[in-house]
């Protein structure tokens, strides 16, 4: 198939941090970006050619944005199947709708995984109060997670045997949810992995997480797990991007146990939060990495630069003004990534920062130096 060259136009579906930082990849190797969400001024809008304000369910907008641009991409996989179904009448779409329909559905997303042979965590379908109560004697306890539009810890509830089931079920808000069974497990780890139009793929190193109330705190890599996890948490990345047909990146999240089993959690297929460390520690990026796969262009190289660590900047931090930017950037070694949000709210993602050093603890060090500094501690 024929590249999309520079100059070319790309269309993303989607408005916020994750499209903005693809937008600066893709700006910077002299392609134009349109982009689509149902809101203004937004991270990828700043930086994007033209912005398009609609719901990503009128067609109507959805099809003009389409024949304004050579191929589609999206930066969050919470966009309608028709959104992506009437796009690819008209363009590329790149992960396609497919993919989208699996991965934004955690029923769908388990049983596929399943089916195909991958390690996943236990899990019975929840439809009814009596479903859950089934769930629950059968697990003891576990994770209530509703089957759509859950990201950040959203739509997820923990249960155990002393758990209210009427209560549980109320709060959740959903018809249709997956109870997954607590396990317990000593790592939390992340890899994205690319595949090319022409089936070429490759991926960036494995990186650990630790999650703060249900949202991503900080990020390290090399993650600190034994070659044996390493290579297979690698293995089943690969094998899981290339039983999608994915043409993109991929995310794949899973936990590690005592005994170095891993569990695949969830796949975002797009760019990750896990991999922001990327766009500063790395030849390619994830976001350019993205680019390069959807046009059709040879993947880059993943080498890491140096180990490094990232850590988010949630909204808490201005709850007692405007932090000290001048004070963390004193931390030299240090990179700090705003993301043009304008309204700071407790959990909101407003930037990240990453720092490199010859080691990753050494790396995160750095990262709360200057965390602690935007605090004025």
């Amino acid at each position: 198939m024929t590249a999309i060259l520079p100059g070319s136009t790309i269309g993303v579906l989607g408005s916020g941090q994750l499209g903005r930082m693809f937008a600066i990849a893709a700006r910077r190797m002299g392609y134009r970006v349109h982009t689509l969400s149902p809101e203004t001024d937004t991270p990828t809008g700043q930086v994007a050619d033209v912005e398009i304000t609609a719901e990503y369910d009128d067609l109507d907008a959805i099809r003009k944005l389409a024949n304004s641009v050579d191929v589609l991409t999206f930066e969050f996989e919470n966009v309608p199947a028709a959104t992506a179904a009437a796009a690819a009448e008209l363009r590329p779409v790149r992960p396609s709708g497919a993919i989208l329909e699996i991965t934004q559905n955690r029923l769908r997303e388990k049983a596929f995984l399943q089916a195909k042979g991958f390690p996943v965590t236990p899990f019975v379908h929840i439809r009814d109060i009596e479903h859950l109560r089934d769930g629950i004697r059968e697990f003891g306890e576990g994770v209530l997670k509703s089957c759509n539009w859950g990201y950040d810890g959203k739509g997820q509830i923990g249960i155990d045997s002393s758990s209210i089931v009427e209560d549980i079920w109320a709060r959740l808000g959903a018809t249709d949810a997956v109870l997954e069974k607590f396990v317990p497990f000593d790592n939390e780890i992340s890899i994205i992995v690319s595949r090319g139009l022409n089936g070429a793929m490759n991926n960036f190193e494995v990186t650990r997480n630790h999650h703060t109330d249900k949202i991503l705190d900080y990020s390290v890599t090399p993650a600190p797990v034994s070659e044996t996890v390493r290579a297979r948490a690698i293995e089943i990345a690969l094998a899981t991007a290339e039983e999608l047909g994915l043409v993109g990146v991929l995310c794949i999240e899973m936990f590690v146990t005592s005994f170095d089993d891993i569990l695949v959690n969830e796949l975002a297929p797009r760019p990750h939060n896990s991999g922001h460390w990327t766009f500063d520690a790395c030849v390619t990026s994830q976001f350019e990495q993205q680019l390069r796969a959807v046009c059709g262009l040879p993947l880059g190289s993943t080498a890491q630069l140096r180990p490094a660590a990232m850590g988010n900047l949630l909204g808490d931090l201005w709850a007692h003004g405007e932090p000290r930017w001048d004070a963390a950037l004193r931390v030299p070694d240090v990179k700090l990534h705003l993301y043009g949000k304008a309204t700071p709210r407790q959990g909101r993602k407003m930037g990240h920062l990453t720092a490199m050093a010859d080691d990753a603890d050494r790396a995160l060090s750095l990262v709360w130096q200057a965390r602690d500094a935007l605090r004025g501690e």
